[in-house]
């Protein structure tokens, strides 16, 4: 059986590249879409993904992650433009700013799956030996 296909969104900093790292390590076929820099509201449509995952912040946790209080609100704005779209056809939203990366991707496994006891969706971490 070929592993879930995650396509994973959301604005500037809001943790895709570490989240989307941390789902392949479930065994997930998990990748990153720079929705947010693309006036193609599908974007992440193109390689057909079996769920899709919204990462959502404020601008407020943006600049902070970024360590730069002057990063634009008009580039926010813009960016929940271009992710309208991918929000409201998302499988699971987490809002990232309170949480660390284990954190959003526990939440993430439990929402894509049949949410196992342990949240896990029956998912184990590669290092566990296998990935279902």
């Amino acid at each position: 059986m070929a592993p879930l296909r995650v396509a994973v969104v959301g604005t500037c900093a809001s943790g895709k590249t570490s989240v989307v790292a941390a789902l392949r390590e479930y065994g997930l076929d998990a990748y990153a879409v720079a929705q947010e820099h693309s006036a193609i509201a599908g974007l992440w449509r193109h390689l057909e993904p079996d769920r899709l995952v919204y990462l959502d912040n404020r601008l407020e946790t943006i600049q902070r992650r970024r360590h730069d209080d002057s990063w634009p609100e008009w580039i926010y704005q813009l960016q929940l433009k271009r992710l309208h779209d991918a929000r409201a056809q998302a499988d699971v939203v987490v809002t990232t700013d309170e949480l660390e990366i284990d954190e959003i991707v526990r939440r993430i496994l439990a929402e894509l799956g049949s949410g196992g006891e342990d949240g896990s969706c029956g998912l184990r971490h590669r290092s566990d030996g296998c990935s279902r």
